[in-house]
């Protein structure tokens, strides 16, 4: 590690960022999960359900793949964050995560756009998430060590912004090149690239594969510039880290700052995950927006996010984390609300001129803000979890930061799909995001802005 410079490790801790960021832009958010949705409201349909019940029931069983693998993801990490603590070592556990995310992105390819394998790709797409979120718990983890505390926000933020800049370049190539409209050419007219046959929707089912090729050759850096610090010669168990975990639980009680800014993100940013996680499919089963308008949607949303987290960075370093997320949750809510308000046809209740694209101009605001503002909370959020973090055991830390942010993982989606299933509305059924924002806000009351490591 000596023979490394700081601005070399702080680059290839960067270029994490850059290289998963693919999968929650293309795969999460503005490509496959639409496809998904699509493909299996079509299949519904086909199996002789209305089209408001198909879209439903699309958005349903999305939302239960997100809910399970929040339950693996948030169970998960703490026991492994303690075991990385215990032996001090975690790029092992990064390689093989790794090796999930390519696997589980890369199975993608074989989505039947019939949809008669839609659990299988559930399946595949939950591999590979898993893979990403637990890979990211050791990554936060190395942030302490890169920086001083003050610098923790801007370097945390520019983290963020590089990622978001990776999602957008990725997404550009796809739409220009592979991802295929209805007339069967890409977004400027072309067919989709190396013969991919549109008929069969290849071109879009090769974001799978791309985005494990792309994960694959962008950790290179990392790879070559991070390296773990000296282990401490440990051998770690399952059964010690779980003791771990038990005791740094029970620690929460003499640390409220820390125990009520875990309760805060764990709702917080579970509601971000649920605009995340179903943004793309309100706007394919609600909007009616072609796959490569969701994907100019998303091109959008991640520059926003981009530059609103080199600016949030900046502002974290100046005015502190807490208030910049109290600004972000409060903006975010606005934007829910606007959005479940609204339809193809009306605008909270007020109808719309048949054909108006006011929904769809609203819309692409929304996405701006979701993006800049969402892309913000993550980075000041973690900026404020270092506040928080023991520095002899930030694996530990990150891995209950983790625990608060994906304990209740499975809760957003849960609720998006008992709303949706009750409404019998994939519109309505995006209105428990708002509550858990304002629940979240409430108990950031309770949270000192500087930490509590003293």
């Amino acid at each position: 590690m000596q023979d490394i410079s700081t601005r070399k490790r702080i680059w290839g801790w960067y270029f994490f960022d850059w290289a998963s960021q693919p999968y929650h832009t293309l795969l999460v958010t503005f490509i496959f999960g639409p496809f998904f949705a699509a493909v299996a409201a079509d299949f519904f349909m086909g199996q002789g359900l209305a089209d408001e019940a198909a879209k439903a029931q699309a958005q349903t069983i999305w939302s239960l793949c997100l809910t399970v693998t929040g339950l693996i993801i948030g169970f998960g990490g703490p026991l492994l964050g303690a075991l990385a603590d215990i032996s001090g070592r975690r790029m092992p556990w990064i390689m093989v995560f790794s090796v999930m995310y390519v696997i589980g992105a890369a199975g993608l390819w074989f989505m039947d756009p019939e949809g008669s394998n839609l659990w299988w790709m559930l399946i595949s797409f939950g591999i590979g998430f898993i893979g990403a979120e637990f890979a990211l718990i050791f990554i936060n983890s190395q942030l302490p060590s890169l920086c001083d505390k003050d610098d923790v926000g801007k370097i945390s933020g520019s983290g963020f912004a590089f990622g978001y800049l990776g999602g957008v370049v990725a997404l550009f190539i796809l739409l220009l090149l592979f991802v295929e409209q209805s007339n069967g050419k890409t977004l400027i007219g072309l067919d989709p690239a190396f013969g991919l046959d549109a008929a069969s929707r290849e071109g879009t089912r090769a974001v799978g594969p791309i985005t494990a090729l792309w994960f694959a050759v962008f950790m290179i850096p990392y790879f070559l510039w991070v390296r773990d610090g000296k282990g401490t010669g440990q051998p770690g168990s399952f059964g010690g880290a779980f003791r771990l975990v038990v005791q740094s639980l029970k620690n929460l009680r003499n640390r409220p700052s820390l125990a009520s800014y875990l309760g805060s993100s764990m709702l917080y940013r579970d509601a971000l995950n649920g605009l995340y996680g179903f943004g793309g499919v309100y706007a394919r089963l609600v909007l009616d927006w072609e796959i490569t308008s969701i994907g100019i949607f998303g091109i959008v949303a991640a520059i926003s996010s981009a530059l609103f987290c080199w600016f949030g960075g900046h502002a974290d370093r100046r005015f502190g984390p807490k208030p910049v997320i109290i600004v972000s949750i409060l903006v975010l809510t606005l934007v829910c609300t606007i959005i479940v308000g609204m339809s193809r046809d009306q605008l909270f209740g007020v109808p719309l001129a048949q054909g108006s694209t006011l929904p769809d101009m609203i819309f692409f605001g929304c996405g701006v803000l979701i993006g800049g503002f969402g892309g913000i909370l993550q980075a000041t959020s973690r900026s404020l979890m270092v506040r928080h973090t023991n520095p002899e055991r930030p694996t530990e830390s990150f891995g209950l930061y983790g625990l608060s942010g994906r304990a209740t993982a499975f809760l957003a989606p849960a609720l998006i799909g008992v709303v949706t299933a009750i409404t019998g509305s994939a519109r309505l059924g995006i209105s428990p995001v708002v509550v858990l924002f304002i629940v979240g806000l409430i108990l950031l009351t309770w949270v000192r802005a500087e930490g509590d490591q003293d």
